[in-house]
């Protein structure tokens, strides 16, 4: 796994945040199973195939590598992390190998698997962006089909990474590339192995078990 036909992937784990909605620090130091988050999601990604990660750190960043086991990953801090998730994105995107597709998750996302992972890497096609996607929590609880939701991790197309770059602004990532350009975006359902949602909610803590 963690090769589409001769190219491989580098993982990007987006672990920056102060974590200031929540009010519990840096999402990455959040306990999920013993242990950090940030731990079991870059796991994820180097387990599930990609042939490295890098995890991008930023408030807090002594604090996260006293802590967490992350021997495994390239880290690298992000000075700039106030800003927004964009620079992360962008620091991330800079320091994969350049020859790599990117495969981009968020640390606050305790559902992500070596499954999803693995599923994403055999979906994807040249020249196109594959996302995870996901009925969500809502949908499921009520039993209704209801439309699938765009959301990570996804795997940006080494051709793409560079025009993905040029739009990152902010905090919003990558999703003006990806709104602008749909006709490129696989969406691969991922229902079966979690509900997608983020960790941004003193309610959705629950999703930590």
């Amino acid at each position: 796994m963690g090769n589409t036909g001769d190219v491989r992937t580098t993982g990007l784990v987006l672990a920056a945040g102060a974590g200031t909605r929540l009010g519990k620090g840096p999402k990455a130091l959040l306990p999920y199973r013993g242990r950090p988050l940030v731990e079991s999601v870059a796991g994820a990604l180097l387990d599930g195939g990609c042939r490295e990660v890098v995890v991008v750190l930023g408030a807090g960043a002594p604090d996260v590598i006293a802590a967490a086991e992350l021997g495994r990953y390239r880290t690298v801090v992000n000075q700039e992390w106030q800003s927004g998730m964009g620079s992360s994105l962008l620091q991330g995107n800079a320091s994969a190998a350049p020859e790599d597709h990117l495969l981009v998750a968020l640390v606050d996302q305790p559902g992500v698997t070596t499954t999803t992972v693995q599923r994403l890497l055999a979906a994807h096609r040249p020249g196109r962006i594959t996302a995870a996607a996901y009925y969500g929590s809502a949908a499921a609880a009520e039993g209704a089909g209801g439309r699938l939701r765009r959301g990570h991790p996804l795997v940006i197309d080494v051709a793409l990474r560079s025009d993905v770059a040029q739009t990152v602004t902010g905090d919003a990532g990558a999703r003006g590339f990806l709104g602008d350009h749909p006709e490129l975006v696989d969406e691969v359902d991922c229902s079966d192995l979690c509900t997608g949602e983020d960790i941004d909610t003193p309610a959705q803590l629950g999703l930590l078990g």
